[in-house]
This record gives structure tokens, sequence and C-alpha cells, in this order.
């Protein structure tokens, strides 16, 4: 009931704000121009719909402590995506970037909501039946009321910043962009994936969460090291597979973000840790700056540097609130451990 809620929630109010940018796109400059029609402005709805659940599923998935089908569901998302990119480059090429964000994850809907509604979600009610205590309402409104503002913050931070780059470049210079975001994006997305168990699992046992946050911080880096370090080497080469301009345009780009993705390790696992913990105000507080300084970097590095601003951007800001965040990610890794009994007896 609370999944079906959540996505009844959460495309109610995303179709409310894609038709809030629809009415007003005259202000959002000429790249958006072809969503005016009524074809295009149904399906930027229906898309928007779509995304909206999709968004919720590896969540979903990590909250059922079903996490391991997180970066399955990820990977599958991005391969067809990148496929049908190259595929649509010449047929759709003014919609072909669009559309193939949505169509994958239009596709990937309907297999991962059977396997939550069918398989994972009776499974974890049966186990938990007899331990489960009742939802409060009151409770998710208190941990809502710290972790939406900080959570929008960082979604604006990643979803805004192509619509302010798509205002002040031509299409063809924003068609470089995209796509060597798209492809920095995608790492980064897997990073913040990865830590999200890490909040489910600290829930279920805050006694172990200095444990769980360091075995998460060694996992995260041994598979997002390998990544970073070969789309950095690479990334010439695989922009060039879309054309020598995007090669041209996008390494720079697609380099920087790359490396963003170290420090954002550490810093998403310390907000994961701070969600399990439930503290809310600070975990709402380093999104926040966050948000701010990669936006606010963007908008002031952007006249001289480009769409390599946006890079730029995310490094600095990155680092810059991983330093920060570093006293406190030390003592959630290095907290004793307190087992149930120590805790008991500590009572008496």
């Amino acid at each position: 009931t609370l999944i079906v809620r959540a996505y009844a929630v959460a495309g109610v109010t995303g179709v409310t704000a894609a038709l809030g940018f629809l009415l007003t796109l005259p202000w959002w400059g000429p790249t958006y121009a072809s969503l005016g029609g009524l074809g295009p402005g149904l399906f930027f709805l229906a898309s928007t719909l779509i995304w909206s659940v999709f968004t919720l599923e590896d969540v979903t998935l990590a909250g059922l402590r079903k996490a391991t089908w997180v970066p399955v569901n990820s990977l599958c998302y991005g391969l067809v995506k990148m496929a049908m990119l190259v595929g649509l480059a010449f047929a759709l090429p003014r919609d072909g970037i669009f559309v193939s964000w949505i169509i994958p994850a239009a596709m990937v809907l309907i297999p991962i909501n059977l396997l939550l509604f069918r398989k994972v979600i009776p499974r974890h009610v049966e186990r938990t039946e007899s331990t489960a205590r009742p939802l409060a309402f009151g409770e998710v409104g208190r941990f809502l009321a710290g972790d939406y503002p900080g959570t929008l913050s960082i979604l604006a931070s990643v979803y805004l910043i192509p619509v302010l780059i798509a205002a002040r470049v031509d299409e063809v210079t924003f068609g470089f962009f995209s796509m060597a975001h798209t492809l920095g994006s995608l790492i980064e997305l897997l990073a913040m994936n990865m830590a999200t168990s890490l909040t489910v699992e600290g829930s279920f046992d805050r006694d172990r969460l200095a444990s769980n946050s360091r075995r998460a911080l060694r996992r995260a880096f041994m598979i997002i090291v390998p990544i970073v370090v070969v789309t950095i080497l690479a990334a010439p080469l695989i922009l060039r597979v879309f054309g020598p301009g995007f090669a041209d345009q996008g390494t720079l780009l697609l380099q920087l973000m790359a490396l963003a993705v170290l420090p954002r390790v550490l810093i998403e696992i310390y907000l994961s840790g701070l969600r399990a913990a439930g503290r809310a105000r600070r975990l709402a507080f380093v999104q926040i700056c966050l948000a701010v300084l990669v936006l606010a970097g963007t908008l002031a590095l952007f006249p001289s540097a480009g769409i390599e601003a946006v890079g730029y951007a995310l490094l600095l800001s990155e680092l810059l609130i991983a330093a920060l965040i570093f006293s406190g990610l030390r003592k959630m890794l290095n907290s004793g451990e307190r087992s149930k009994s120590a805790v008991t007896a500590g009572s008496v």
C-alpha cells in the first residue's frame, strides 16, 4: 500500500510540474520548442509519469533488502539507452536523446514491478510480519520534512543543469553536452544507488551501522574506481563512437564528471548513514549545500569554461563537501559496535 501510494503521489506531482513546464515553455529557450504541440506535450507528460515511477524502483528494491537488483536495473537501463541513442541518432536527430531516456525506462517498469509485487513484496511481508510495527504517518512526515528538501536539491543539481545549459547554447553544442553528461550521470547514479542499501540495513540494525558503512565504502570503491579509471582513459574513444565532434567537445566534461564521482562516494555513504540514524536536519543541510555549490559554480564558470563548467563545478563542489564531512564520516566508520546485550546491560 505504501509503495502504490508513493507511486501515485510521485506521478501526480511530476505530471503537475511537467504541465507547469509546458505552460512556461517560451522561458526555457529554443531547445525545448519541439514540445510545443499537443502530441509532443502529451508524450512529455506521459514520459514524466513513467520517469516518476522509474526513479522509485531502485529505492523500493533497496528498501525491501533486494539492493542487488539495483545495479542490474541500472545497467540494463543504461545499456538499452545507449543502444537506442546510437540507433536514433539518424532516425530522430532532434529528439533522439529524449526518446532514448524514456523508452528504456518504460520497458524496465513492467518486469521490475512484476518482480516487486508478485515475488519480493509478498516474501518481505511474510518474513517480517511478526516483527514489523505499524508505520506511523507522523513518523514518515517528520522524516520527509528533513529529507525531502535535501533530496529535491540534489535532484535539482542533476536534472536542472541540462535545462540551464540548453537555455545558453545552441542545439548542436547541447547535443555534445548531453552525451557526455548522460554518461557521467550514469556513473554518478551508480554511486548513489550503491549507498542506498546502507540506509536500509542501518535502519534494520543501527548497532551495526559502522561495520555496514565500512563494508559499503569498500564495495563502492572496488566497483567505482575501475569504472572511473576506464572512463577517464577511454573517454575520447567512447565518445568518438557517436562522432568526432562528440569526442572533441565532450571528452573533458566526461573526464571531470567521472573524477567527481570519487568524492561523491564518500558523500553518499555519509548521507546514507545520516538517513539510517534519522539525522534528517544534517542530511538536508549537506544536500542543500552541495546542490547550491554545484548550481552556483556552473553558472559562475559557464562564461569562461562553457559546457565544461558543469564538470568543474561538480568536481570542486564535491571535493569541498567531502572535505567538510570527512571528520563526521570518520566518526561514523570508527564508532564502536554496540551489541544488543551490551545495550541491555547498560540500561539495567
